[in-house]
């Protein structure tokens, strides 16, 4: 027999388990413990009526808590419940579950490329790349004819049609491969090629496209016939995409002809090939007041695909982003009639075109963005590194000089991120995935991480990275991340809402269904909702227990094995997988600590950008470091020599986790709403239990940066690594900056060496010695020479034509008050004027 007492201590305690993170369990275990405490304590069995008494309070109590949750749960709205729908989820839910697993990792995603994928990077790639001048094309802004026509012959556009209509048929890594080829060459042609091929219609239409728009586009943008692009944002849209200001059209039939179709007005933005494109993708925001669909389609985000003659359709103006060549421009139109037989996927798809962008956003967002910056850290790696050997100041390489080598190291390691983070994306797609969450991540972080090494290797090159021309080969690199910062959801705005804002409730193992249960409108599915809602809510309860505990362990038990790990421990591989997998998944415990709390917050979460930034830095840190550890495990797998791969592997991880740790103690500290202080105890508690015994984790040592820093400027196998899939040019009588700089180095490290052999045993060189020491000299003094022009501008170039300036100062020099034309002449009067003075002395 059970007491009363037993009864209230087990019913107590389970309802605080199912809530013990949470204002939620409080409250019903205070109103539940209430309620209970007034029964009799006569150690009884409880009569059945007393029994109901009790069931019916605790229902009542339940129903009650149940209402007051709905209230803290904003209603979501159509967009929302359409954008939680969409897309896939994989990895990122495994770490908001606080325990991914890099076997599962590297047992699912290997990246790879196809023999003949393989032989298009190697000769149409190149090719392509060849006919491109980077200088020309930002100064013409415009490719030329025979490289436009080479894109369009050899379905550079065409990589992800399928082969059935004509196109390549390519996978995600190779496209991201060609892309990264590309941009370290020409960053222009990058944007041209990445459009058709990730957010453009041709996509699109493979998936969603009737019969007859199949076989009417597809084939005509395999062959490069219609250049593509894809009309979304508006003046007042910026990075909502899906608000559609100003692009809105009405179902209506034809006047004349009675044709169902609609009437659109519209006016776009920042479209990339708009000039030059054949057929456009119309993002519109369609609405059917006559209700003329009948049920055969909705109304919502709808896209029509426009060839470039349509009536009424205008596209061509430019906007010049900054100093780039790429086509971006306008596409606008006014009460412009659009038969039903245009819309993407016929009547049926009206109002679907939200799930086509989400869906296909993925491989704009995560993997064409990315590769801009892959292709960056290559050129960084690999020129810029040997340019700090070529390079001497004082009459010693500035790769010697600390501020270059602690800029070196942090671009290697922000480059290995990139190149790891790339490759396991293109991996994840590739194993038809469309994951929103780690899109939106790889683009915040490798866009951001991106910038940073241009400018790095901008601060290293000095002089040389500045004054335009062929021989500089990172200026225009340099303005053009910036812009891709910008594109497919500005940063600022991903890092602070996207990523965890969509994460939580769509990545969460539990979170969705119990905000499904809180929309529960119907009064008569209350009782099922409630009951759903307590399932969830005590999953929830539960995961937040466990992580809370895995937080604990983990926390110390990393913490001990980074206090007792020597210094060189890395240069062992096994160590260096097993180590920093077991300090990634304590960091993953913490951040699924930190998203459970986050539930305090309610629907006031969505307003705590400042919280969610902080959270996106740690998951994104997360996601990037088990990145790292997979390449470096799969390189290690399929060669046997990575001498050099474990230094920069070890300093690319301690960065990641230093990272992620600081961003979740910055959320401890500032943790926002009313119960904040609690919450940012449980924090402190679970992630930091033993206080800054329990912080461990330090950005890389001095020792590690110049070891990290000799490997990029001295050849070695992480520059090998880095030298793959970067265009170079095997013809040495051809000037080509990134290749000259490569084909340097060894020549300028081995002439090092024999001075500084020279120097120590105080002698002159050998012939030979001569021969190499002559050649680094001839070779140093070549390569950091830079661009000089007789004519900056056309202007400048017309026959008669004078600078203003200097035509003022002839105006000036030849005017009557003025005496004297030069400096020869003033000198020469004074002459006269001192013979003058002496012979009136004289007198």
């Amino acid at each position: 027999m059970l007491s009363h007492r037993t009864i209230l201590t087990t019913t107590t305690r389970k309802t605080f388990q199912h809530g013990a993170s949470s204002p939620f369990s409080y409250a019903a275990s205070s109103l539940l413990s209430s309620s209970l405490n007034n029964i009799n304590n006569d150690g009884r069995m409880y009569p059945q009526q007393q029994q109901q008494q009790i069931m019916q309070k605790r229902t009542f109590v339940f129903k009650a808590f149940y209402r007051w949750a709905k209230t803290l749960m904003p209603k979501i709205s159509k967009t929302e419940q359409i954008a939680l729908g969409c897309g896939t989820i994989g990895f990122d839910r495994d770490i908001f579950t606080g325990s991914p697993s890099l076997k599962k990792l590297l047992e699912t995603y290997k990246p790879k490329l196809s023999s003949e994928e393989q032989s298009f990077l190697d000769k149409e790639v190149n090719e392509l790349c060849a006919l491109l001048n980077d200088h020309e094309v930002v100064t013409n802004k415009d490719f030329s004819k025979e490289a436009w026509e080479y894109m369009r012959k050899n379905k550079f556009f065409a990589m992800k049609i399928p082969k059935e209509w004509g196109g390549l048929g390519f996978s995600t890594q190779a496209v991201s491969c060609v892309l990264a080829k590309l941009a370290s060459q020409c960053f222009d042609a990058n944007a041209t090629v990445a459009v058709p091929n990730s957010l453009g219609p041709g996509e699109l239409l493979v998936r969603y496209g009737t019969k007859d728009q199949k076989e009417y586009f597809l084939p005509r943008l395999a062959d490069g016939t219609l250049i593509p692009c894809f009309g979304l944002t508006g003046p007042h849209s910026g990075s909502d995409a899906t608000s559609l200001i100003g692009s809105d059209c009405v179902v209506e039939r034809h006047e004349e002809t009675g044709e169902l179709g609609v009437r659109a007005t519209f006016k776009k933005r920042y479209i990339t090939l708009a000039p030059v494109a054949g057929v456009v993708g119309l993002g519109l925001s369609l609405s059917d007041p006559h209700n003329l669909l009948n049920g055969n389609g909705e109304e919502g985000f709808t896209v029509a695909l426009l060839e470039r003659a349509h009536d009424g359709l205008r596209m061509g103006p430019r906007h010049i982003p900054l100093s780039a060549a790429f086509m971006n421009g306008t596409v606008e139109g006014e009460d412009v009639w659009i038969p039903m037989s245009n819309i993407l996927g016929g009547q049926e798809r009206c109002g679907y075109g939200w799930h086509m962008f989400v869906e296909c956003l993925a491989e704009g967002r995560g993997v064409s963005l990315p590769a801009g910056s892959i292709g960056a850290a290559r050129t960084v790696a690999s020129a810029v590194g040997a340019y700090a050997r070529v390079r001497k100041q004082f009459k010693v390489p500035i790769a010697e000089f600390g501020g270059i080598q602690e800029a070196m190291a942090l671009s290697g390691s922000d480059g290995l991120i990139c190149i790891a983070g790339g490759d396991l994306m293109n991996a994840i797609v590739d194993n038809h995935e469309a994951p929103m969450v780690i899109s939106s991540i790889m683009k915040q972080n490798c866009t951001e991480r991106g910038r940073r090494i241009v400018e790095r290797g901008m601060d290293i090159a000095a002089g040389s990275a500045i004054c335009r021309g062929n021989k500089n080969y990172l200026g225009n690199a340099y303005m053009s991340l910036p812009i891709a910062i910008t594109v497919e959801g500005a940063n600022i705005m991903t890092r602070s809402f996207q990523v965890i804002g969509q994460g939580l409730t769509r990545c969460h193992p539990h979170m969705l269904e119990l905000i499904e249960s809180l929309q529960e409108e119907d009064p008569s599915k209350e009782k099922e909702a409630i009951t759903k809602f307590y399932a969830q809510f005590r999953k929830v309860t539960m995961h937040g227990l466990s992580n809370f505990g895995l937080s604990l362990t983990r926390g110390i038990g990393s913490s001990l094995s980074t206090m007792m790990r020597s210094k060189n421990a890395y240069q062992d591989g096994d160590e260096l997988l097993d180590y920093h997998e077991k300090q990634l998944l304590r960091l993953s415990a913490n951040f699924a600590l930190t998203a459970d709390l986050c539930f305090t917050l309610g629907g006031r979460l969505k307003f705590e950008e400042l919280l969610m930034g902080r959270l996106a830095d740690s998951m994104g840190a997360i996601f990037l470091g088990y990145a790292t550890l997979h390449h470096y495990a799969l390189r290690r797998s399929n060669t046997t020599d990575t001498q050099g791969l474990e230094a920069l592997t070890e300093h690319a991880l301690l960065r990641l986790e230093h990272e992620a740790h600081e961003a979740l103690y910055e959320a401890s500290q500032n943790f926002p709403g009313p119960l904040g202080k609690v919450s940012s105890l449980v924090m402190k508690l679970g992630c930091f239990p033993l206080g800054s015994f329990t912080r461990p984790y330090k950005q890389p040592s001095d020792e590690l940066t110049k070891t990290v820093s000799h490997l990029m400027t001295t050849p070695s196998k992480v520059r090998d690594m880095f030298q793959e899939n970067l265009y170079m040019i095997s013809d040495e009588d051809v000037h080509h900056q990134v290749s000259d700089l490569i084909r340097a180095l060894p020549i300028c490290v081995e002439a090092d060496k024999i001075a500084s052999q020279l120097r120590r045993e105080k002698r002159n060189a050998t012939h030979e010695e001569e021969i190499v020491l002559n050649e680094a000299h001839a070779i140093r003094d070549s390569l950091i020479q830079v661009d000089v022009f007789e004519h900056a501008t056309r202007q400048e170039a017309e026959q008669g034509y004078l600078r203003p300036a200097l035509e003022g100062t002839y105006e000036r020099l030849g005017a009557p008050s003025e005496k004297y034309q030069n400096f020869g002449e003033f000198l020469l009067n004074r002459e006269e004027e001192h013979r003058d003075e002496k012979q009136n002395a004289s007198l």
